[in-house]
């Protein structure tokens, strides 16, 4: 098996299609787990703010597979991909980590996000403290600790994965 980590955003119908993303998740993945939901600001364009954690998951597939997998749960939840690189969405879904594997094919891993973002840094940081970024050689919890955590906007929220 393989852990992995997602980032998990969505600025148009947010508790839909949170839920969503992690109904369909754990379709496809094994031994799911969840940060905090945090609400951020958008960045890099003028939107609505966004819902964003960090997902745990263990998995047989290839990184490749993986990265797939979740564009076409993204689809399956309207995204178009073609849309420009800052806008809003409904569900966007990145692979941040596939265990400690550092490579550009078949997709960029560990992920550049998560030391510039605090959207993604603050979640993973809170789901796997100990766990090592590949390329820095520091834990979660040091990166965020390290990070400037004025530069981007976002509180923790109270959030349901069900509506029941």
């Amino acid at each position: 098996m393989h852990l992995i980590t997602i980032s998990l955003g969505t600025n148009v119908q947010r508790t839909w299609y949170a839920r969503q993303g992690y109904v369909y998740l754990k379709r496809h993945f094994s031994a799911v787990t969840c940060s905090r939901m945090f609400e951020s600001e958008a960045v890099g364009f003028d939107g609505s703010p966004f819902y964003n954690c960090v997902i745990s998951a263990e998995t047989t597939l290839s990184a490749g597979d993986v990265n797939a997998t979740l564009k076409a749960i993204e689809r399956e939840n309207g995204r178009t991909h073609s849309e420009k690189k800052y806008c809003a969405r409904t569900l966007d879904l990145d692979l941040l980590t596939y265990d400690n594997v550092v490579t550009t094919h078949p997709v960029a891993l560990p992920r550049a996000e998560i030391l510039h973002n605090a959207f993604v840094l603050q979640p993973l940081a809170e789901l796997l403290p100990d766990h090592v970024h590949p390329v820095t050689g520091k834990t979660y919890r040091q990166l965020w600790q390290e990070y400037d955590q004025t530069s981007q906007r976002l509180w923790p929220i109270d959030f349901t994965w069900s509506d029941s």
